[in-house]
């Protein structure tokens, strides 16, 4: 019995791994280069980066080796094949039966082909028939448990060269996102140093007749992972816009969430309040903390519930206070807080009073319901019980994001 040669490849064996990684590394920077000005400085950058993570990702093959099965045909043999011991013509053939072992699996076929960092230099030789690999023995011995030990010495053969290489592409997969950051930080810098060059002329700007426009070149996926769309950007040249510093509005969260929790301590001086007057408490406690700090800005008030902080007419942070009277009109409230921003990267809060006898079903509600939103973006992390941090879109633009922290405290009546 011999395994039977001349047609196929040896598997994972034929092309480098490390330039077929390199290659794609390379065609993820010059993705983000090509496109346009307009789109780099106006792009969510979140959701570009999302995009280009299921692009650029390349999916590890799975060998399914609980599925292997076998199948049989009769085939004439040249007699150069035969073992030296077999008393054989040259020139001649003769009639043996081949076993074919298929070994399913899922992925691209030409990964199949790719060595490894680390590879046996006595991988086995396989053809590919559909999602199949195959591997042949020519029966000279009709020795079953013989052709079983070897067709099993294969198969952990290909499973072994196929897990390095699964951990050559995982560690690549874990770095794309990084990659991508960095490329598309440093284009964004190169622009809005242009930006401020051009502005410094003093002279209208003409915009380029030749300008690439964006485009997005779809990529083969697997089953298993969805591809995330390229997010679109409207047509409209880059204005600066200014922005709250993240640090002061996670400083701005924490006095808020200080603030509900010392209502929750001494229910008896807050239940039944009206929010107009929740609100001025809160306000107390804020204004004095960021009183000439670095927004330059001091907090003021709108209306009966809301609390701002503007900047040149618009709005750049806003809270909204409101007790609990239910989903339908939780939801309201994010659409009417969303409203009232208008910049990129805005910064808002929704603190909600629940006076309802029981919390938890309250927070499941939040938990489960808030990304039913037509604005929703994505979760980005629960801070305490309570004390939830989303990410939104302004009416109309994926691309001008919010974040929304929602802050839930418990005053029953």
């Amino acid at each position: 019995m011999s395994r039977f040669g001349g047609r196929g490849f040896i598997a994972f064996s034929e092309y480098d791994g490390f330039a077929l990684i390199e290659g794609q590394k390379q065609k993820l920077i010059a993705d983000i280069n090509s496109q346009s000005d307009n789109y780099i400085l106006n792009v969510n950058k979140f959701e570009y980066i999302a995009h280009l993570i299921t692009k650029f990702t390349i999916s590890p093959i799975e060998l399914h080796s609980d599925q292997l099965n076998v199948s049989t045909e009769e085939r004439m043999i040249p007699a150069e094949m035969h073992p030296s011991s077999y008393y054989v013509h040259d020139g001649k053939s003769y009639s043996k039966d081949v076993y074919m072992f298929h070994l399913p699996f899922t992925g691209e076929v030409a990964l199949l082909k790719v060595r490894a960092s680390t590879f046996s230099m006595s991988a086995p030789q396989i053809e590919v028939k559909g999602q199949e690999i195959v591997f042949e023995f020519i029966d000279f011995n009709a020795d079953p448990q013989s052709m079983k030990r070897e067709a099993d010495r294969v198969v952990s053969q290909l499973i072994s060269q196929n897990s390095y290489l699964t951990k050559d592409l995982t560690a690549f997969n874990n770095s794309i996102e990084l990659l991508a950051n960095q490329t598309l930080d440093a284009r964004k810098v190169q622009l809005l140093k242009k930006n401020d060059m051009l502005l410094a002329l003093g002279v209208p700007i003409r915009k380029s007749t030749n300008t690439p426009s964006t485009f997005s070149i779809p990529a083969k996926r697997t089953p298993a992972i969805q591809a995330i769309p390229k997010p679109i950007v409207s047509d409209r040249g880059y204005k600066p816009e200014p922005t709250l510093d993240n640090a002061i509005y996670q400083q701005i969260l924490k006095i808020t969430h200080e603030v509900g929790k010392q209502f929750e301590r001494l229910p008896s001086t807050y239940v039944g309040k009206e929010e107009e007057h929740l609100r001025d408490h809160f306000l107390l406690i804020l204004e004095p903390n960021f009183e000439g700090s670095a927004t330059g800005e001091t907090f003021n008030k709108k209306g009966k519930t809301d609390i701002l902080l503007r900047y040149d007419g618009n709005n750049v942070f806003i809270a909204e206070l409101k007790y609990w009277h239910g989903k339908k009109a939780y939801l309201e409230t994010i659409t009417q807080l969303l409203s009232y921003l208008t910049w990129r990267d805005s910064k808002a809060a929704i603190i909600m009073f629940v006076s309802n006898k029981e919390f938890s079903p309250v927070l499941n509600i939040i938990e489960n319901e808030t990304k039913e939103h037509s604005n929703y973006l994505g979760a980005v992390s629960t801070h305490h019980l309570g004390w939830y941090q989303y990410r939104f879109h302004i009416n109309g633009d994926r691309n001008r994001e919010v974040q929304l922290a929602i802050q839930a405290f418990h005053l029953p009546s």
